[in-house]
């Protein structure tokens, strides 16, 4: 299994909103320039973050985004699964699959079934907050705003 782009940056456009949140909005050029993404791309990835509710939008001259809620209450597998879809490993895990013809006999399924629960079991238990006190314990930083 690979992440894709989209969903790498999307974990990382929620870690420096929940960094630079001073409640004021910021604006996408700024986050662009400090992940080192396109503006183009990045405002791809914030328009899945904004319908999805994770990121507010504000028009106008002094616009941008703001990360939506408090950091604690957004996981990184929340945010993968807005820009990845499934995350299982196999195809015959997936939500959506029609059941395999071979799932009662595939020796291989309970392996698919532990990865996909491991997978799960890492993303879906560190959130944007546990980011943001890893950064600042790697950088021995405190950066404006909030002190999450």
């Amino acid at each position: 299994m690979k992440i894709s782009t989209k969903g790498r940056y999307a974990v990382r456009v929620m870690l420096d909103l929940a960094l630079h949140d001073t409640g004021e909005c910021i604006k996408v050029r700024e986050i662009a320039e400090r992940q080192n993404i396109s503006e183009k791309y990045l405002e791809q990835i914030i328009s899945v973050l904004n319908r999805a509710g994770c990121v507010k939008s504000v028009r106008g001259a002094r616009g941008g985004y703001r990360i939506a809620k408090n950091p604690e209450e957004y996981t990184v597998g929340m945010i993968l699964r807005l820009t990845e879809g499934s995350l299982a490993p196999v195809a015959c895990l997936d939500e959506k699959a029609d059941e395999c013809r071979m799932c009662d006999i595939c020796e291989t399924l309970g392996v698919w079934k532990e990865l996909y629960a491991a997978i799960n079991q890492v993303v879906d238990n560190v959130t944007i907050a546990d980011l943001v006190k890893r950064h600042k314990e790697r950088n021995g930083t405190i950066t404006r705003g909030k002190n999450y």
